[in-house]
């Protein structure tokens, strides 16, 4: 399973990429790979501003719906594009071409509470 040491990691199964005061955050590998083919992303909430914990989107796979959780709170800025015209996109690059969100954080600190890659790697066993 690919966990990327450079990403922090959600209990929810999103990862986190901090830029700035921009956090891109997307779905694991693990969470795409126990989904399987995924179908239809939704994400209503861009222009909104949410607590770390809320739910930003789904994502809808062959046989099953998900939520999203947003790992810090923020406004959301924008939904990726190439995964609103190929959803699959997750499945084939989940930590990078398949990322869902860009996120304005509010309290850049909460990326402190998430998890690293070894004790994301502990949780999915």
């Amino acid at each position: 399973m690919n966990v990327p040491a450079d990403l922090k990691y959600s209990n929810d199964h999103e990862w986190c990429r901090v830029e700035g005061d921009i956090a891109v955050v997307g779905i694991t590998d693990f969470a795409q790979s126990q989904l399987g083919d995924i179908v239809f992303v939704d994400v209503p909430t861009v222009g909104e501003t949410l607590a770390a914990g809320d739910v930003f989107g789904s994502i809808e796979a062959v046989k099953t719906v998900s939520d999203a959780f947003l790992p810090v709170s923020g406004e959301i800025l924008e939904f990726n594009e190439a995964v609103d015209a190929d959803p699959a996109t997750v499945n084939r690059d989940a930590y990078g071409e398949g990322w869902l969100v860009k996120v304005k954080m509010s309290d850049p600190a909460e990326v402190d509470a998430l998890l690293s890659a070894a004790d994301y790697e502990r949780l999915i066993g």
